[in-house]
């Protein structure tokens, strides 16, 4: 058997007093395309941000490729040496966040370069290569000269999704990515992401609220409630015939809501 390539083991995360995980327990394969669904305060986003060292654990374990992200010896280290350890360890991983982040006073092919450059040591003429390849492939090409401002929510999305994927991540985590848009936008951004889950072999963490796209997009499905995975299991079985009283609550809100499943 191949090993996962992201491994949470018996992970616990608080915010002051607030528990978010207690020996939270999960793998995920590699190629993997993972769903994580639940209400707002579930643990999504933290799991995310977990894996791309924004927030650190408490206790436990996660692993990366079979490596140690976070780990009782990653947190005993001093904080020079913790974020060196960090830092080599999240470089094959990328995310896509709801609000873009993009430097607004750079052009779109800058934005898309500027981390090649100074973070992997690209060249300038490969960083614009590769770039204008990765604009290409989200349909943006034609707007590598321009700032951020010049452009929509979603075309702003598309660029972040190129930003990411220039720094040839094994994982990709995407958080919410289409909730900043308006309606009329969403679907260019989806697109994008079901190109990406079909013509690529990364491993991708999709949290979303958009669960007929979930329901399409994902191999496997987690469904969280206060921090614990309630079930899991392949997105037709989740979505059409869940197990547990917890997720059926969720999903017919979910429906009542107006939304697909």
């Amino acid at each position: 058997m191949t090993r996962p390539m992201v491994q949470f083991d018996n992970v616990c995360k608080r915010y002051g007093a607030h528990e978010v995980f207690s020996n939270l327990s999960f793998e995920v394969a590699s190629g993997e395309k993972l769903a994580l669904i639940g209400a707002s305060g579930s643990g999504k986003t933290t799991i995310l941000r977990i894996l791309m060292t924004l927030e650190k654990i408490e206790d436990g374990s996660v692993l990366v490729n079979g490596g140690p992200l976070w780990s009782p010896e990653t947190l005993s280290l001093g904080r020079r040496k913790r974020e060196a350890h960090l830092h080599k360890r999240r470089q094959n991983i990328g995310m896509v966040f709801q609000q873009f982040n993009l430097f607004p006073h750079m052009t779109v092919l800058r934005n898309v370069t500027i981390a090649q450059i100074l973070n992997q040591g690209r060249s300038q003429p490969e960083a614009i290569e590769l770039a204008m390849d990765l604009l290409k492939m989200v349909g943006m090409a034609h707007k590598a000269k321009a700032l951020p401002a010049e452009l929509s929510g979603g075309q702003k999305q598309r660029v972040a999704i190129a930003r990411a994927l220039a720094l040839k991540p094994k994982i990709m985590l995407f958080d919410e990515v289409t909730s900043a848009l308006d309606p009329e936008l969403v679907e260019e951004v989806l697109n994008v992401m079901r190109k990406l889950a079909v013509e690529t072999d990364m491993t991708m963490l999709l949290v979303t609220h958009e669960m007929s796209f979930a329901r399409d997009f994902a191999d496997r499905v987690l469904f969280l409630d206060g921090g614990r995975i309630v079930e899991e299991g392949p997105p037709r079985e989740i979505f059409s015939d869940p197990q547990q009283d917890r997720t059926k609550q969720f999903l017919r809100k979910i429906v009542a809501a107006g939304l697909s499943i």
